[in-house]
């Protein structure tokens, strides 16, 4: 391999997916009760962690969650170029958080020191599996003798295809979170309403629907997928869970029904977690264009113009 891929653990891989594909996982750590969380460790099972932090969350523990130091970014990529390799990084979405920011300062000044070297920082423009399925594909073009640059190339293209699906149990975290309002949380307690929440085509996290009960929510998560998956039968779907996993184990079984062929499922990554609360099920998928419509027919509009030919 002449180049290493990087993720940081809002992607969400399950150890056999860093295994199988050679994917560097760099970890957030979160504040749980005052005790530091570390959102991944090699070698380590990340669902013991994760299960206690959700058990914890949900006995009203006291967590937060802060950016990836530049340095260590740094620190983990010149490892990478000190044995002549270069480096390929997909970060959680630069509008949810500045990790993009750091990992791309933490480049440029690799860069100066190691001339010779290429480094790519690529913005998933998603979160979870959102980010991580993305790192897998690059990890099989790598496997396929794909270069780095193709790699990126395929990454910036299709980045947009990558689709999330999200459901909370409990509205307090997002309106902690400030995605919701207080007043609507309260009446959406009452009211038993489930927000089913996106990353949307301006990479950021939006509410795109909302049912009365949480049986209907998993249920409205299998439909976004029967709606919006292409070639669901050729691709990976990851399901992820924070503390539900009985849930997590119905709605794969819904999208198998419809065509899915490989499911992964495992525990939501802790950084994201901590912002959507125990409960939270998330569905992610290559699918639709997440930019819609007008953006598709204004690309292809484009793609179809000639130059005039000159006399």
């Amino acid at each position: 391999m002449k180049f290493d891929i990087f993720v940081d653990s809002s992607a969400n891989l399950t150890e056999k997916m860093i295994e199988d594909y050679g994917i560097k996982v760099i970890p957030y750590v979160c504040m749980c009760n005052g005790k530091e969380v570390i959102c991944y460790e090699d070698g380590i099972p990340f669902s013991k962690a994760a299960e206690e932090f959700y058990s914890a969350m949900s006995r009203g523990a006291e967590v937060s969650t802060s950016l990836i130091p530049e340095e260590r970014i740094a620190g983990k990529f010149e490892q990478s170029l000190q044995e002549g390799k270069d480096v390929l990084m997909i970060t959680i979405s630069s509008q949810i958080s500045g990790t993009n920011h750091q990992a791309h300062n933490a480049a440029e000044a690799l860069l100066k020191k190691y001339p010779e070297r290429r480094i790519y920082i690529m913005d998933s423009v998603n979160s979870g599996f959102g980010e991580g399925l993305l790192a897998v594909q690059a990890a099989k073009l790598r496997g396929m003798g794909e270069d780095i640059e193709t790699c990126y190339k395929w990454l910036e293209n299709n980045k947009f295809r990558l689709n999330s699906y999200f459901t909370v149990a409990d509205l307090k975290y997002l309106r902690k979170g400030g995605r919701i309002s207080s007043a609507v949380a309260i009446a959406g307690t009452i009211l038993n309403i489930k927000p089913i929440l996106k990353a949307d085509g301006n990479a950021k996290i939006s509410m795109c629907g909302k049912v009365r009960g949480r049986k209907k929510s998993v249920a409205e998560l299998a439909d976004y997928y029967k709606n919006y998956a292409v070639f669901p039968e050729g691709q990976i779907v990851a399901i992820s869970h924070c503390n539900c996993e009985d849930e997590a184990l119905a709605l794969a079984d819904m999208v198998k029904e419809m065509g899915a062929r490989e499911v992964t499922i495992e525990y939501f990554d802790i950084v994201s977690g901590a912002h959507v609360g125990p409960g939270s099920l998330g569905i992610f998928f290559m699918g639709k264009d997440r930019r819609g419509e007008q953006y598709a027919a204004a690309q292809k509009k484009a793609a179809g113009k000639t130059v005039p030919a000159k006399n």
